[in-house]
């Protein structure tokens, strides 16, 4: 029973500053004790939402203001990312399915759109998931028929990750049957990410996998991002939502690309 009632405040707590973070970054700064009085909290327990925010570089703290972080490592906040987009991600993962077959070693990254493949994963068993990405961990570590490798290094808060240089070099070594990722940005044909250890990271996940599937809706091909990890002509299957424009599902097949639009 205490298990549960722990397991049931997590969750409220994690709710809370989900919501405590899209008010902060709709408004762009808000005052302390005002989240207090809209979410029914004390002072302390806001401000201890916000030093847990703050942590993750989703919002700063200043003198009884709390104030959203540039955009671009707002965009990398996995907090942040899991509040967007939520039911095109279950669509696309519900298609990535289809690729997966039982027997295989797959690769997860660290995006809350493969995190949506977490649910369907026992029904493909046997599998092997090599992932740095902490809930999926979490999420299939009960799983008695999937072998979980995670892989270590350097823990990233923002993204909830492992990422750097024992990372890279764990993966390195790991050679797998498929990889599921998804990105920050297209552009020209490139998906692009704010952030160097991201790219680092996805791309000796790319290098390590057979074949290769990205998962992206709509609203990446409207979004730039810093540093270019791969052009969409390394993915043999490229899945998009249904409100991805249809000039852009044919500027990309048109490359040779497989892309598979996922009806909404």
């Amino acid at each position: 029973m205490s298990e549960q009632l722990g397991e049931s405040r997590l969750t409220r707590q994690r709710e809370r500053q989900r919501a405590i973070a899209e008010d902060v970054m709709a408004e762009g700064s808000v005052r302390i004790e005002a989240l207090a009085d809209k979410y029914g909290i004390s002072l302390m327990t806001v401000h201890r939402d916000l030093d847990a925010l703050a942590a993750r570089r989703v919002v700063r703290k200043t003198r009884g203001m709390v104030t959203a972080v540039s955009s671009s490592i707002v965009e990398a906040s996995d907090l942040y990312r899991r509040s967007l987009q939520d039911a095109e991600k279950s669509a696309l993962a519900r298609a990535a399915t289809a690729f997966i077959e039982p027997g295989q070693a797959i690769i997860l990254d660290d995006s809350t759109t493969t995190l949506h493949l977490v649910p369907a994963l026992a029904d493909k068993a046997p599998l092997t998931v090599i992932t740095n990405y902490l809930p999926i961990i979490s999420g299939l570590n009960d799983e008695p028929d999937i072998t979980l490798i995670a892989l270590g290094g350097q823990f990233y808060p923002w993204a909830n990750s492992f990422m750097g240089h024992v990372t890279v070099k764990t993966m390195r070594d790991i050679r797998a049957d498929l990889f599921v990722m998804s990105t920050s940005a297209i552009t020209d044909g490139i998906c692009f990410h704010q952030m160097q250890e991201t790219v680092d990271t996805k791309r000796a996940m790319l290098d390590s996998a057979a074949t290769r599937i990205l998962l992206v809706d709509h609203t990446k091909f409207e979004r730039r991002a810093l540093l270019a990890l791969a052009p969409l002509t390394e993915f043999d299957h490229v899945v998009v939502d249904g409100k991805t424009p249809s000039e852009t599902v044919e500027e990309v097949r048109r490359t040779g690309v497989d892309v598979v639009v996922v009806p909404e």
